[in-house]
């Protein structure tokens, strides 16, 4: 029905168009007492006449009528008069905001400057940027995911330079001028009118949820029985599945699903069907019925038409405020007002709420239209804006549920524009205050974390599917929490302060429900049977890093804050440690004299959890009471005497020594979670508030405790008490019935509990835990990163924690302590560490995994072995601790500490003794020498001795007391450094026993007592008098045993000649006899003589060729009567030189390729890897490939890099891709002089003529043998024959049988490809296009050399200058296994184009003939007229006539398309300028006025040298390796004047124009014909642009030197096929420019019968089936070859570290760099693109799996 009265309504609106005014309708509503009712009566009246009367809606007619009907009487009324007048006046008054807020769209880049901007999120548009301060300054570059604006003009934001040039406020304050005073009150009043019923009705319109009514008012005079059935969109169904469904449901093509599935993905929503409601419920059931077996179904609603055409035209208005505010900044504040004005209903009835409310239940498309609208109105304005965040945060908690159940990603949700208003710092602080923000979020994010355990810990035991997704969602409300506290405040005020602890205590609240979370215990029988739950955890741990440190950060700025902050986190901390000791055991422990109390707990029984947040938490706020000296100015306002250090350190000693039972090896049962979850304790990501926190509260506790009681509870709690409590534990664990895993465990323990003492006495460099600068922390990381090893930028940045802002401080201190070294054409630029830098060396710092650690000490002890100096690697000097922890140093000397060091070495002492390792020792070591440095620094920074507490030297010095009562410490180092069985740690012993004598020294300065200085002096004497004789020990030893070795093998050489005497005499004798062959071979003719062609050709050298198969190892000699041996060969189409690629092979089945264009569109390219194999090896090899092909399962079938059905194969050697083989030839044989030498062209042309009659005479005669009539074959045999030429004659094939099949195999292989068709070895096709894939192959690489200014001859690889002999040799002989008539054909169609033939039709005109492909061709070919010549008539005279010919021709050539005009410019000129201008001069006169005016001779002459140049270059490359004749040494250097080289070479005379001179009365003829040819006339009088020579070389497209041009650029590309819409994957081809819209759906075509992505269908038009392109948004190359192989290559686009940025990750500037870009380009020239994919997908099998049709 619907369809029925279409014309009616069409032919109604006509007229209503026609008599419609908007000028009329705005006077009427100008005079209206009920404007609201007017407006809708004219809505109702219009909008279903002009939206969705069909199922294919016109978009340009709705809006060229919306204008017209809708929009123009509200212009009209807005303005008061003719808008047209009425805007440019506004515009002219209005004074524009000083914000520039454009809305960034889907992959438009913007700049971030990481000096200035007050946090990541103040981002600047490309044009704002370029005229801003901020590009000399360090900057981020990103592409925006699209919803957000340009932050210049933003005051806050920037904390200098906020204004670009364009957005430079005036000298007035903007700020204090009301934008409505540039409006009259009349006009203020429409505005605010029409604003008023257009906003409510829009919103009305987009939140109505009735799908057959509409609202009151807008009911439409005659209702239409029409609907939609539309679909919506959800972010669970997948492409296919939508396409699947909607074939099925509304019967539509694939093509048109895949169309609507692109608008639902991309509008939201899309009609499927339009007709009555029952037509479309079908298709409803269908859609719902399928989708929703698996999952919840697709959303679909049957609409009536004028519903939806309301709804349209809803998002007009929106649009179209959006548009008319921008003219006046009056306007703007209007709007706003509307917006926000409470409606009678009261709370959250204010449109702007109303809009945000609905989010959730909006389409996509309409959440986009008022999100821009928003944000170019209610944030543009800064007084609303204020306003519109209070609205934003008093509904806050209601949208972020909403979001919860919404199922569209967070970019489309209105939740999102808490970025633009959170970190706006005024408006934090006023949200905080005024709307308790911090709390709100916190407590809303507590919400939607329901599950918890007993103890009211977060349990993510077990979670589901829709829990997962519910908890991905709700870490972006800690993403809001970033962005309130992003910025710190500088003045507090009391309302600031209340309600940011109120927040901190919901904040500790929430900590308090992660602390102890995802406890474990220790499984012992037997493993674990499930994995436990763990990324949750760690996941909310990652997330909420930043926002504990930005909370300690806020503490730091305001004392009162950090004090109370400090109390509430302390009480907090007690709660969860209230039962403390429920269930553990009081005990009293005792150790060389102490006891202390503590608990019996086991790390390795009970339950242990890594989560411990309050505990870290109170650590960083501890360490900030030291670093802003709160602690020492307000001691009575802290409650630090309440604490119990026991307390405070038992989580964190525990969750330590867990670490170190798991490196033990005792945790292997718990499975993989638990190693996962130590990984990343100490991963950079989490370590600043995990890890390195433990590690503060270990030292908070310390500070505040007895060192000997804290170092008894750190025993007990590694579960090392009894061992260091036994006296004979290293006795009793020697014996044979020990478990060697428990004392393996226990020696792993020991290391650890030693490391942790280190750290807790060396890790000084926090600020506020040692006297250091946040600087000089990031110094130390970056040094011992660089001790590793030298590192690449990136590196470095990921193994520094990154602050909230994503910043590290690497640049700040970088120069101070390494060097940049710039990268080559590959890799990367490298940082080293400074030499003087490599004192700060920590080799147990505390950051180090233990690979770190084991490569660092390798490289420190390498570069100390190369300067020549001792190895060992002693402790670093380290920094004063600040007051709060000062008394840490004593853990150092204390009386435990002293046990433990003397225990370990008494081990070590015994030699029988297994209860030690090396590790432990070396550890034991290091803190004896950290004790010593503490000491020495100590005495050096003290006035006078006495104020020294420090004594560790004495406490060394003495015997040790009971329970071990063993001899000193220093006496055990003494008995040590003699061991023979510690020879690695001599160096470290030596250093501490110089090391004590100095500080004795030190000492005894101030001592009255002689006897000990003299004790001092010897003690250092003999160390130094033991250390000499050592080394000179050592010395001796090394030279003997080196002469010892010398004479060994002196007397073995001499014993193995005596033995072999005649095997030498044998091999001196070969070696003879090659040298005086090779000195009887030697060149010794001069360059001039040396010819390639022609009767007077040099003889080649005929030496011997001997060949390895690379299968069989047999060598075997190249010979004619031989088993084939072949060369590995890639055949490829190719546009690389292609001069005109639009140029299109239409019907490959009757494509004649017998001459190819000047143009080269398309060549035929052979490439080779030059690895050699027998014939019948490969056959295996290749049969027992595709073998292996078969019998895999169809299933596990997927790409490989090679497609055997194409008959593509690996090499065996080297895996080259190949797909034929090139057999190998014997070199031609030395033409023998025949009588025909004296002949001149003249001569020999009517020779050949003649031949060439008597062919044509047999093909008549042939081709009538077949026809009745008698009388034709008498006149045949009438045929005079030539003289001394045997048509009859069949010449015999020199080639085994095995060489013949190979020359067809590669013969039909190139004749597929190139033509790309199914083989056929009889085609007569097959010899033409193995000539011209020679010639092209030829030319190709005469372009290679010349872009590489290579000399011509000995630069090229081995395997080019193979592949180049063999493919010469193979065109030669190809015509050997082809059908003697067809090529004898083709030789007469080639002849034909130069030398008039009355009976060939059809003959090109020598414009449209490539010469150097037609030379080829004709000596190729010439061979199957030649063998049938018994008149003695010689081949190679044949050859320089034919060269000649076509050397003439190229000439004419040159002449007629590559002289450019000009003015002719005076030069001298000499017989050869004359020449040419002769030859110019007859070629006027054969062509008229057709050709160009003569310029001067010297002019011309210059034009075509430069012109033929190439030819002559790729002629002499073919006839080198026809015919085997080396080239003079002129042409193997790189020069300029080749030219006389090039012309003696090919038998050509210097002065070229000679051959015209010499052959006048052939020539003129040819001439006239030539320039005759009615193609020439046609080229002539059309003015055509013609090929002109050289022929430049194709270069690939030049690329902006800044990348940020290029993601511009890529940014407003529209996908051509998706109306407008912009292209997700913007991908530029290379080769010639264009923009592809990839990977996407819409831009799918169907190829040879599949469908494939719009790059793979750009390569067969562009490429021949290669491409290369660049994906932009992810800064990658791409490189792509037939529909199933491709790969990804590092892009030419570095930073200023000289590293790629693949994904824009990093975000640092990229700029082009030159020598990568050649790199590529050099790689396309040379035809290495499939190669280089080859190799890439075979070391990287990922790359297989990848659908590269797809993209």
């Amino acid at each position: 029905m619907a369809a029925e009265s279409e014309p009616d309504v069409q032919a109604t609106l006509c007229s209503d168009l026609l008599n419609f005014s908007a000028r009329d309708t705005a006077l009427k509503w100008l005079q209206a007492t009920d404007l609201p009712k007017d407006v809708y009566l004219h809505l109702a009246r219009y909008v279903p006449k002009i939206f969705c009367r069909s199922p294919n809606p016109n978009p340009k007619n709705e809006d060229m009528l919306t204008q017209h009907i809708l929009t123009g009487p509200m212009e009209w009324y807005l303005c008061g008069e003719d808008p047209a007048t009425s805007i440019p006046k506004l515009e002219q008054a209005n004074r524009p905001s000083q914000l520039c807020g454009r809305v960034f769209k889907v992959g438009e880049p913007t700049y971030s400057c990481r000096d200035c901007a007050a946090d990541p999120t103040c981002v600047l548009c490309m044009e704002c940027f370029l005229g801003s301060v901020h590009k000399e300054h360090r900057y981020r570059m990103t592409t925006s995911g699209g919803g957000g604006f340009c932050d210049c003009g933003d005051m806050e934001a920037w904390k200098k330079g906020p204004y670009c040039q364009k957005h430079e406020p005036n000298s007035s304050d903007p700020s204090v001028e009301d934008p409505l005073a540039h409006l009259s009150e009349d006009m203020i009043a429409r505005a605010y009118n029409i604003f008023s019923i257009m906003v409510k009705y829009a919103v009305d319109m987009l939140t109505w949820e009735k799908e057959d009514e509409l609202p009151a008012g807008l009911e439409p005079p005659e209702r239409q029985d029409s609907y939609y059935c539309m679909l919506f969109n959800d972010e669970v169904h997948t492409y296919e599945q939508v396409i699947y469904t909607l074939q099925k449901a509304v019967s539509c093509t694939h093509k048109e699903a895949v169309s609507f599935a692109t608008t639902v993905d991309r509008d939201g929503r899309k009609s499927v069907r339009f007709g009555d409601f029952q037509f479309c419920e079908q298709a409803k059931t269908v859609i719902v019925r399928n989708t929703g077996r698996q999952s919840k179904p697709l959303k679909v609603q049957i609409m009536h038409s004028s519903v939806v055409a309301h709804q349209c035209f809803g998002l007009k208005v929106l649009s179209w405020l959006g548009h008319v505010i921008v003219y006046s900044e009056g306007l703007r504040r209007v709007l706003c007002q509307v917006a926000l004005q409470e409606g009678p209903e009261g709370e959250n009835s204010s449109l702007a709420d109303k809009l945000m409310l609905g989010d959730s239940k909006l389409w996509k498309g309409a959440r986009t239209v008022y999100h821009q609208l928003f944000m170019s109105s209610l944030l543009m304005d800064l007084k609303y804006k204020k306003i519109f965040a209070l609205h934003f945060a008093k509904n806050y908690r209601r949208l972020q549920t909403d979001f919860m159940e919404d199922d569209h990603e967070r970019v489309m949700s209105v939740s999102a524009l808490s970025v633009q208003l959170f970190t706006v710092p005024t408006l934090a602080r006023m949200l905080i205050t005024e709307q308790s923000l911090l709390t709100v979020i916190i407590r809303t994010f507590m919400d939607h974390l329901r599950h918890r355990d007993l103890q009211g810990r977060f349990q993510f035991e077990r979670y589901t599917a829709q829990q997962a997704f519910k908890f991905r969602r709700v870490q972006s409300l800690i993403g809001d929490l970033k962005y309130v506290l992003i910025s710190r405040p500088t003045e507090w005020t009391d309302k600031l302060r209340e309600k940011f602890l109120e927040g901190f205590e919901a904040f500790l609240e929430l900590l308090k429900c992660m602390q102890g979370m995802d406890p474990v215990t220790r499984q012992v029988g037997q493993h674990i049977e499930m994995e436990p739950e763990w990324e949750a955890a760690f996941t909310l741990q990652m997330k909420l890093t930043h926002i504990t440190s930005m909370m300690q950060e806020w503490c730091s700025t305001d004392e009162k804050v950090l004090i109370e902050a400090y109390k509430q986190c302390l009480v907090v901390l007690m709660q969860c440690h209230s039962g403390f000791t429920d269930g553990e055991q009081p005990i009293t422990l005792s150790m060389c004299g102490h006891s202390v109390d503590t608990i019996r707990y086991c790390v390795s029984q009970e339950k242990v959890s890594i989560h411990l947040p309050v505990s870290r938490l109170l650590a960083g706020l501890h360490v900030l009471l030291s670093k802003t000296e709160v602690a020492y100015r307000f001691p009575e306002q802290l409650p630090l005497c309440e604490l119990s250090p026991p307390m405070l350190i038992e989580h964190p000693l525990r969750c330590l020594v867990l670490c170190a039972q798991v490196h033990a090896g005792m945790w292997r049962r718990n499975g993989f979670s638990l190693v996962n979850q130590i990984y990343y304790y100490h991963n950079v990501k989490c370590r600043v508030e995990m890890f390195d926190k433990d590690l503060l509260m270990l030292q908070a506790g310390a500070s505040m405790m007895d060192p000997n009681h804290f170092l008894m509870i750190v025993l007990s709690r590694f579960e090392l008490y009894e061992i260091f409590n036994t006296p004979d534990y290293g006795k009793r664990y020697s014996g044979e019935n020990t478990n060697k895993d428990v004392i393996q465990q226990n020696s792993t323990l020991i290391e650890e509990m030693l490391h942790l003492i280190m750290m807790v006495v060396g890790e000084r460099f926090s600020p506020g835990a040692g006297q250091v600068s946040a600087s000089d922390e990031i110094k130390r990381e970056i040094i011992h990163q660089l001790c590793i090893r030298s590192m690449a930028h990136s590196e470095l940045v990921k193994a520094l924690p990154e602050d909230e802002n994503k910043e590290t401080g690497m640049e700040t201190v970088i120069e101070a302590v390494a060097l940049f070294k710039k990268p080559g054409l590959t890799g990367r630029g490298l940082y080293e560490l400074k030499p003087e830098c490599a004192k700060d060396f920590n080799l147990y710092f505390y950051h180090y995994s233990r690979a770190d650690q084991s490569k660092a000490e390798e490289a420190q002890r390498k570069r100390k072995r190369q300067n020549g100096e001792d190895t060992a690697l002693p402790p670093p000097m380290l920094p004063p601790f600040c007051p709060l922890f000062a008394s840490l140093g004593n853990l150092l000397q204390c009386d435990v500490f002293l046990g433990i060091l003397g225990t370990v070495l008494q081990w070590t002492v015994e030699p029988s003794g297994c209860a030690w390792s090396e590790s432990m020792l070396q550890r034991v070591l290091h803190l004896i020498g950290m004790a010593l440095l503490e000491e020495r620094q100590q005495l050096e920074s003290s006035s006078e001795d006495n104020d020294v507490t420090f004594n560790f030297t004495h406490k060394i010095s003495r015997p040790r007391e009971a329970p071990s009562n063993g001899p000193s410490v220093l006496s055990m180092l003494e008995t040590l450094q003699n061991a023979p069985h510690l020879e690695v740690h001599k160096d470290m012993i030596r250093w501490i026993l110089k090391t004590f004598s100095s500080i004795k020294k030190i000492r005894e300065q101030t001592a009255t007592t002689p006897v000990s200085e003299t004790g001092g002096q010897a003690l250092e004497e003999s160390v130094r008098d033991q250390d000499k004789a050592e080394r000179k020990r050592k010395a001796e030893m090394a030279r003997l045993r080196r002469e010892k070795i010398m004479a060994q093998m002196s007397e073995m050489q001499r014993h193995f000649i005596d033995e072999n005497k005649e095997l030498f005499q044998q091999s001196l004798e070969d070696l003879e006899a090659s040298t005086s062959t090779a000195l009887e071979h030697s060149p010794s003719l001069p360059d001039a003589v040396l010819v390639a062609l022609g009767p007077g050709r040099t003889r080649g050298s005929e030496k011997r060729q001997v060949v390895t198969c690379i299968l069989c190892q047999e060598e075997q000699d190249i010979k004619a009567h031989n088993k084939a041996m072949v060369l590995a060969a890639f055949v490829q189409r190719s546009t690389v030189m292609s001069k005109n690629r639009r140029r299109v092979m239409h019907d490959p089945e009757n494509y004649d390729p017998l001459f190819m264009h000047p143009d080269l569109s398309c060549g035929t390219h052979t490439g080779s890897c030059g690895h050699i194999m027998h014939s019948h090896c490969w056959q295996r090899y290749f049969d027992a490939v595709q073998a292996k092909e078969q019998r895999r399962q169809q299933r596990l079938r997927v790409h490989t890099s090679y497609e055997v059905e194409n008959g593509e194969f690996l090499c065996p050697l080297c895996e080259c891709l190949s797909n034929t083989v090139i057999p190998l030839l014997p070199p031609p044989r030395a033409c023998s002089p025949g009588i025909s030498e004296q002949q001149n062209l003249n001569q020999w042309l009517k020779t050949i003529s003649q031949q060439m009659n008597v062919l044509h005479c047999l093909k008549k005669k042939q081709n009538s043998s077949s026809s009745p009539d008698a009388e034709a074959a008498d006149r045949m045999d009438e045929t005079p024959l030539a003289e001394g030429f045997r048509p009859d004659l069949q010449p015999t094939n020199p080639y085994s049988s095995s060489i013949k099949e190979m020359l067809t195999t590669f013969g039909t292989a190139t004749y597929k490809v190139g033509l790309k068709v199914h083989p056929n070895e009889q085609d007569p096709r097959v010899p033409i296009m193995c000539w011209g894939s020679c010639a092209y192959t030829i030319q190709s690489i005469e372009r290679q050399l010349i872009d590489e200014e290579k000399p011509l001859f000995g630069s090229l690889p081995c395997r080019q200058d193979d592949c180049l002999n063999s493919l010469t040799r193979f065109g030669a002989a190809c015509w050997t296994v082809s059908s003697l008539p067809a090529v004898q054909s083709h030789f007469i169609r080639l002849l034909a184009a130069l030398v008039p033939d009355e009976q060939v039709e059809n003959s090109p005109c020598i414009l449209d003939v490539d010469m150097f492909h037609l030379l080829v061709s004709l000596v190729l070919s010439y061979s199957t007229v030649h063998c049938q010549d018994v008149s003695g008539l010689s081949l190679a005279a044949g050859e320089l006539h034919l060269f000649h010919l076509v050397t003439m021709a190229h000439i004419v050539q040159i002449l007629l398309t590559s002289v450019p005009g000009g003015t002719p410019m005076d030069q001298e000129s000499g017989p050869d300028e004359e020449a040419v201008l002769s030859l110019y001069t007859v070629l006027q006169q054969y062509k008229g006025s057709a050709c160009r005016e003569a310029c001067s001779g010297w002019h011309l002459w210059r034009c075509l040298k430069a012109g033929i140049l190439p030819y002559l270059r790729c002629a002499a490359l073919f006839f080198h390796h026809l015919n085997g004749v080396r080239p003079p040494t002129g042409l193997q250097v790189s020069g300029v004047s080749q030219f006389e080289q090039l012309c003696g070479y090919l038998c050509l005379p210097t002065s070229l124009l000679q051959l015209f001179q010499s052959n006048r009365e052939v020539v003129d003829p040819l001439l006239q014909r030539w320039c005759g040819h009615p193609e020439m006339l046609n080229y002539m009088k059309d003015n055509q642009t013609l090929q002109s020579f050289p022929r430049e070389s194709n270069r690939l497209i030049d690329l902006p030197d800044d990348y940020s041009c290029l993601i511009n650029q890529a940014s407003s590309f529209m996908c051509p096929k998706s109306g407008g819409d912009k292209s997700r994957a913007p991908t530029l081809c290379l080769v010639c420019g264009t923009m592809l819209c990839s990977q996407s759906y819409c831009c799918q075509t169907e190829l040879e019968g599949e469908d494939v992505g719009a790059c793979t269908a750009h390569t067969f038009t562009c490429g021949a089936g290669v491409g290369i392109f660049l994906r932009v948004r992810e800064s990658q190359v791409l490189f792509l070859a037939g529909k199933t192989k491709g790969c990804f290559y590092a892009p030419p686009y570095l930073d200023d570290y000289g590293e790629t940025d693949q994904g824009l990750r990093r975000g640092n500037p990229l700029h082009l760099c030159h020598e990568r870009y050649r790199k590529i380009q050099k790689l396309w020239r040379q035809h290495s693109i499939t190669e280089e994919i080859g190799h890439a997908q075979e070391a990287n099998q990922s790359l297989v799996g990848i659908d590269w049709q797809h993209l």
